[in-house]
């Protein structure tokens, strides 16, 4: 017999069980491990989407034997294998088991899955949704002390929302878990002007990337870090525009990290600033290109430094045309 149809054998032999006559326990018990095994015989044949079907008829017998954590974790292995298939499936089943975890107190395993959703999401190119998760799962990581975690997914919210050339839902990113003193939130209308609709992203990425540095000074691990934070939340500072704000960013940073001045992150920020306020283009990409040759820059610093140089190119044309 081969693997999918003993599966679809021990998937009837559950289902009868069920249906059968017998002692409410004891029935659901052997059909979950009739479910269980049947599930496994469909993972080793790749049917991913019987496989998956069965684990959330595994986890339904849990539920009625009142074993939430054995439900939550079948529905982990449904989502596992509807990953294959169908990332919908996935998050939907993902988000039952986070909630069955938050009913049992695992809230270190809740915020595990809330991170693997917004993956999912990521991967799908929903962005904003993936943002809504990452920031929940940073929640759930503080709460349990689990700062690192809690940063990386702190991390992908700064850089998101730096990244996104539009919002186009309500977004609401408490900063409770960074310890800021309030909540950022914004509305987007469709009447809200650009600019103002950049600055509020760029200032939810600046104060992320500025918390981070601070707990990150606390740590001698995580202390070599600081440097990149900082530079990331400069970079935002220069995208919302205001030569006196990075200016005052840099000596803030310099209180912070009397270190930071002396590396060639604080050096590329300011020799940036400068170029902008000379609106000099020719400065400002010689100060990238030198930067660059020695560390090279990622997709998502090479985006915003782009957006900077173009607006940088228009002022200067502005300029030109006075002239």
């Amino acid at each position: 017999m081969d693997l999918v149809a003993k599966g679809d054998d021990l998937e009837k032999k559950a289902e009868k069980k069920l249906n059968g006559w017998g002692f409410f326990g004891s029935k659901h018990e052997d059909a979950a491990d009739l479910f269980d095994k049947a599930a496994n015989n469909f993972k080793l044949a790749k049917s991913w989407e019987k496989a998956g079907s069965t684990y959330v008829k595994l986890s339904q017998c849990h539920l009625k034997l009142d074993s939430k954590h054995e439900a939550a974790s079948a529905y982990v292995d449904a989502a596992h294998c509807y990953k294959k298939t169908s990332t919908s499936e996935a998050i939907s089943c993902l988000v039952q088991a986070v909630d069955m975890f938050c009913d049992i107190g695992r809230i270190s395993m809740a915020a595990r899955y809330l991170k693997e959703i917004a993956e999912l999401y990521e991967s799908d190119a929903n962005i904003e949704k993936s943002m809504e998760f990452y920031h929940k799962a940073a929640d759930f990581f503080q709460n349990e002390d689990v700062t690192t975690s809690a940063n990386q997914c702190n991390q992908k919210v700064a850089e998101f929302a730096a990244q996104l050339e539009k919002l186009n839902v309500y977004v609401s990113l408490s900063l409770s878990t960074l310890n800021v003193a309030a909540d950022i939130a914004c509305m987007v209308f469709r009447d809200l002007n650009n600019f103002s609709l950049y600055v509020f992203r760029y200032q939810t990425s600046i104060d992320i990337y500025e918390e981070i540095a601070r707990q990150s000074l606390k740590s001698n691990l995580l202390k070599y870090g600081v440097k990149g934070h900082l530079l990331n939340a400069g970079i935002c500072h220069l995208c919302k525009g205001d030569v006196v704000a990075i200016t005052n960013a840099l000596e803030r940073y310099q209180e912070m990290d009397p270190t930071f001045s002396g590396t060639r992150e604080y050096k590329l920020l300011a020799d940036i600033a400068a170029a902008i306020d000379e609106e000099d283009v020719a400065k400002f990409t010689d100060v990238i290109k030198e930067f660059d040759s020695m560390t090279p820059l990622d997709s998502w610093k090479t985006t915003l430094l782009l957006r900077v140089k173009e607006k940088l190119k228009v002022k200067e044309l502005e300029e030109d045309d006075l002239t």
